[in-house]
């Protein structure tokens, strides 16, 4: 699978010195561009960024705003988006949005179903 593959790409553009963890995530755009992401590390960890939110905040600032699915590659064979990326996805994707991890598929429903949401 093509998103898959530039999600394993973009992980080796990590830069985990603290964590050792490296992982890479790429975004498919509703009109089929591909954004890819990486985790970013700093010291005092909290402005650290996952791969993820990498990957959706670039696109955002390129204009983009509707999303059909991501990749994540870690290296671990399941690698999990965590409750802040999820909480990203959720801000700019429909519950039916798809999560590659690994040979596993989810919707953003199932591994977020209760997500925050200010118009409720």
């Amino acid at each position: 699978m093509e998103l898959m593959e530039k999600a394993i790409e973009a992980k080796k553009n990590s830069y985990s010195p603290y964590s050792h963890f490296k992982v890479g995530a790429a975004l498919l755009t509703k009109d089929d561009k591909i954004y890819t992401g990486c985790n970013i590390e700093s010291v005092s960890y909290t402005p650290s960024c996952c791969a993820e939110r990498t990957a959706f905040f670039k696109a955002v600032s390129e204009g983009h705003k509707e999303f059909k699915a991501i990749a994540i590659s870690g290296d671990t064979e399941y690698c999990y988006p965590c409750g802040v990326c999820r909480q990203v996805m959720s801000e700019f994707c429909d519950k039916d949005f798809k999560i590659y991890i690994g040979d596993k598929v989810y919707t953003l429903d199932e591994l977020l179903p209760y997500s925050f949401d200010m118009e409720k």
